[in-house]
């Protein structure tokens, strides 16, 4: 990994982002924004605008960067082996293949037949918790939503849900700094997210092939001139319900933590549900929980005069350049704001998200019936959250509201 002391410049301002306190969204990070299009890191560079971040991310100037994580912590086994074979992690043709072969899978046709389901689950959740006009918002609602989501488009009972959201949590330990301390639990975990996704795709195969997820990936291994092989169709299962899971769960936890501090905007989607799908799109917009993404350099190349050696890790704030006054006129929370930049919150480029319609799907079911049923959402006590940057999102957060009448 290159570092910033290489680059020809010197003159941008520095952001600690390995500092615990770190925050993305802070005074600090919006005055570097003013200073610079960019920021020096003790791991490479920040892209802080948007202009600048819409034209790297696509660049095949540059892979995407994370790939190398489990070996700057020097881990091995289960997680650190799936990490490098998966799809986020490969580039060129063979990404283009495992991509192509894996996208009938998530056709955007699928995720509209699951959103009756979708639906049933929002108020089969909601009716748990609506006459006590309280709840643990991420345990009652966002994790057991995500998680059956999950279970929804794999086909599986959802009696174990809390088992597999503690595995994804256990398998998420891996994306922290205390990846090597805890490598024999991420790896147990991983081994039984396999184990579960070798059973079901056996299950699936004792039955005649259908429209489903798991036939798409059958299909996409058994036929083609690049087929899926076995191996990959496990690895696309267990990235199918890791992702799903824990992005889904910290989004819908940002999204009642955004509402709450904008309750005009809770009361017009409730007036006007047709705008879930574009209240899906602010909040990524606005409080994404992936606040940015990473690239590495595989040559030495410049960019608006500046010198970015081979190997430099650039990290590009997705909710830096979605907040950047200079695209937005209006950069506040607005629902009905007719945006004419698309924002980063699923990436960009040949990796921009293979699972974005499953997550705008259930999202926007999610919060057209929460916000007909849960009315003038306030929190009942002290939300505690993940670290402010990488990937963030509520640990907790009790809210109290009002019940719909009737």
């Amino acid at each position: 990994m290159a570092n910033t002391a290489e680059l020809r410049s010197d003159t941008a301002p520095f952001l600690d982002v390995s500092s615990p306190d770190f925050s993305i969204r802070s005074e600090e990070v919006i005055a570097a924004r003013e200073a610079s299009w960019y920021a020096k890191t003790p791991y490479g560079i920040a892209i802080l605008r948007y202009s600048e971040m819409s034209r790297l991310i696509p660049s095949r100037k540059l892979r995407q960067g994370s790939y190398a994580w489990p070996a700057h912590n020097n881990a091995t086994g289960t997680f650190a082996d799936w990490w490098m074979r998966m799809l986020l992690s490969q580039e060129g043709a063979e990404h283009g293949r495992l991509r192509a072969m894996a996208a009938p899978a998530f056709a955007p046709e699928l995720i509209t037949s699951l959103k009756p389901k979708f639906e049933a689950l929002a108020n089969e959740l909601i009716d748990a918790f609506e006459q006590d006009g309280r709840c643990e918002f991420m345990e009652a609602f966002a994790e057991p939503y995500a998680a059956r989501v999950v279970l929804t488009l794999i086909d599986l009972p959802h009696d174990n849900w809390r088992e597999f959201a503690d595995i994804a949590v256990e398998m998420g330990l891996a994306l922290g700094v205390t990846y090597k301390q805890d490598m024999d639990r991420i790896n147990a975990a991983t081994d039984r997210m396999f184990h579960y996704a070798r059973q079901v795709i056996a299950e699936r195969r004792s039955k005649p092939l259908g429209a489903d997820f798991l036939s798409s990936l059958i299909r996409a291994q058994d036929g083609g001139a690049n087929p899926l092989t076995e191996q990959e169709v496990y690895d696309m299962v267990v990235l199918t319900i890791f992702g799903g899971i824990d992005t889904t769960r910290n989004q819908l936890g940002l999204a009642m933590d955004t509402f709450v501090r904008h309750p005009e905007q809770w009361a017009l989607l409730r007036q006007r549900p047709e705008l879930a799908s574009a209240a899906v799109e602010e909040v990524m917009r606005y409080r994404p929980t992936v606040t940015w993404v990473t690239r590495e350099a595989v040559d030495d190349f410049e960019f608006q005069g500046l010198h970015i050696p081979k190997g430099c890790t650039i990290h590009m704030f997705s909710q830096s350049a979605g907040s950047d006054p200079r695209v937005h006129e209006n950069s506040g929370f607005d629902i009905t704001a007719e945006r004419t930049r698309r924002h980063f919150g699923f990436g960009g480029g040949i990796h921009h998200c293979l699972g974005h319609f499953i997550a705008r799907g259930d999202m926007t079911e999610a919060l057209a019936i929460l916000s007909r049923r849960v009315l003038n959402p306030r929190f009942d006590g002290e939300p505690s959250y993940l670290p402010d940057s990488g990937n963030t999102g509520p640990i907790q957060m009790p809210i109290a509201f009002d019940r719909a009448a009737g």
